[in-house]
């Protein structure tokens, strides 16, 4: 076989196998595990919580993914404890999926379902845009009421199906990745302790990755966040572990 021949062969060989590695790649079970350490765990403009520890491990697959994200107190012990499971799909700019909260403020176990359960489930959908990312959040089952005296929830009550709306938009500014977010809750909700539309996030986040060795970053964050709904104004820092 003429050598000019031998090295085309090898060359049609050597990139079909390099074509199909690649698609096992985009094939296989990506896993990703995190934590971040934060000042206060402030979630959509409500404080949940002092000093906390916040676990992720998630996996996914061609745009499918299950992640499990916890939340734990290390100031105080009668700090809540929280897990919640997301099922998601992601495909191009969109994503949808279904959250399930549970936390131990009102029944500590967790296979418990029934009126007075710890868990509320929840249906997402987000675009993005580019420079502005859109998501729309309601509650569809699980603890989420009217409130029956203005007060407190009532699980015999009317579903309140509490909702969200957020928008984002990151950009890079004076060596800091940053985050800026305004979030919105459409209608009555004793889930985010409002009683009408109401304005319920206002945040400005700042990540820098400091250099540890060459093969390991720390990413430290700084966030403002103002609640006009609660007159409420919040200051957290925290840094994230992530193995790759």
């Amino acid at each position: 076989m003429p050598l000019d021949r031998s090295i085309r062969i090898i060359m049609i060989v050597t990139m079909l196998l390099a074509s199909n590695s690649g698609i096992r790649a985009q094939n296989q079970v990506e896993c990703h595990l995190k934590a971040d350490f934060v000042s206060s765990y402030i979630w959509r403009g409500q404080n949940l919580g002092h000093v906390s520890l916040q676990p992720e491990l998630a996996v996914a697959w061609k745009g499918l993914s299950l992640a499990a994200w916890g939340s734990v107190g290390l100031s105080h012990n009668n700090d809540v404890r929280e897990i919640d499971l997301t099922l998601s799909y992601n495909t191009g700019n969109l994503s949808f999926g279904i959250v399930d909260y549970w936390d131990d403020g009102n029944d500590n176990r967790y296979f418990f379902y029934k009126n007075g359960t710890g868990h509320a489930f929840e249906g997402f959908i987000s675009y993005n845009f580019g420079p502005v990312s859109a998501s729309w959040q309601t509650y569809f089952a699980g603890n989420d009421y009217q409130e029956d005296d203005g007060e407190h929830q009532s699980s015999n009550g009317k579903r309140a199906y509490s909702s969200y709306f957020g928008l984002s938009a990151p950009f890079r500014l004076a060596t800091c990745d940053w985050e800026a977010e305004i979030g919105l809750v459409p209608w009555k909700s004793g889930t985010y302790e409002v009683s009408g539309f109401s304005v319920t996030n206002l945040s400005l986040r700042a990540t820098k990755a400091i250099h540890i060795t060459k093969s390991f970053d720390l990413p430290l964050f700084g966030q403002v966040i103002a609640n006009p709904a609660s007159q409420h104004f919040y200051f957290v820092f925290g840094f994230t572990l992530q193995v790759i």
